[in-house]
């Protein structure tokens, strides 16, 4: 029985080492194996079984994107001025094998190169170029953290800078160039709204100056047609009445009798000086004597 035992003892241990060395690679996750301390291959996503005490997981890493906050460094600009800048990194372990073998402390690596990179970019730039040229520095650090991390199988999606602290004074000084420039702006606005109501004040006269012209020239039109409407009216009642006496054939005695009568309501007038035709002269006379053989008449 106890030789009967020990194979069963040992299929038991066996299921039990092999149990105990079946792994599960979890989503987004990747198992740096070795074996007898030398690189042996890279678990992806599913279920493994390791060697018992040959195989060993070396590392377990993650191929999640990553955000690494680094504190603020100081830098200097071309211009001398000494500023605090903190930039914010989101990479990405695309080779699990260089990352377990390619640095020592990838974390490390990545903050001091950026705290360089970041020193030999600023110290180019000038104050007022570098508080106005971030996607500048953000791609410039980019592309460099980049190339400088590909070996330790490292991949630098993005890279930003959080924040950038100048100098109290400067500061001060920068507060007052915005608030004298804000002044001016302000100033310029209402100059120019000053200078709009003027000239719509002198449109607004303009239009009402020409309104009124064209309204007086339309009057003197409405006034002109209307006498050149009333001339041509008598004219045309003198013509229908000449038209009228030159069909009753008027004999020459009317001709003088109205001649008279025009004449005396010219006589009437209050002009200094009348002009006679010799042929009412003579109707005149004609006219004096029968009044007067009338009047001698009745006094006899």
């Amino acid at each position: 029985m106890f030789e009967m035992g020990i194979p069963i003892i040992l299929i038991f241990i066996a299921i039990l080492l092999i149990i105990t060395n079946i792994r599960v690679v979890p989503q987004a996750h990747s198992y740096v194996i070795e074996r007898l301390g030398a690189y042996e291959s890279t678990w992806q996503v599913g279920i493994h079984i390791k060697i018992p005490l040959i195989d060993k997981i070396s590392e377990k890493v993650s191929v999640k994107e990553r955000v690494i906050d680094f504190p603020p460094q100081p830098v200097i600009t071309k211009d001398n001025i000494t500023m605090q800048i903190d930039t914010v990194i989101y990479y990405q372990i695309t080779d699990p094998k260089l990352y377990t073998y390619g640095v020592e402390n990838p974390l490390s690596a990545i903050e001091n190169l950026t705290a360089t990179t970041l020193r030999n970019i600023i110290g180019d730039l000038e104050l007022d170029d570098t508080l106005t040229s971030r996607d500048i520095i953000n791609t410039k650090m980019r592309s460099i953290l980049d190339e400088a991390t590909d070996p330790w199988g490292i991949k630098i999606n993005r890279v930003e800078v959080k924040n950038i602290i100048p100098p109290e004074g400067i500061q001060q000084a920068m507060e007052k160039q915005m608030r004298a420039e804000r002044e001016r702006r302000e100033s310029i606005l209402r100059a120019e709204g000053e200078k709009r109501s003027a000239i719509l004040v002198a449109e607004g006269q303009k239009e009402a100056v020409i309104l009124q012209a064209e309204a007086a020239k339309q009057s003197a039109i409405r006034e002109s047609e209307g006498q050149a409407e009333a001339i041509l009216k008598v004219q045309q009642a003198t013509s229908e009445g000449l038209k009228m006496l030159k069909a009753a054939e008027v004999d020459k005695a009317v001709i003088s009798l109205k001649s008279l009568e025009a004449f005396a309501r010219i006589a009437d007038g209050k002009a200094t000086k009348i002009i006679i035709p010799s042929e009412i002269q003579g109707l005149a006379g004609l006219a004096t004597s029968i009044s007067e053989i009338l009047n001698s008449k009745q006094s006899s």
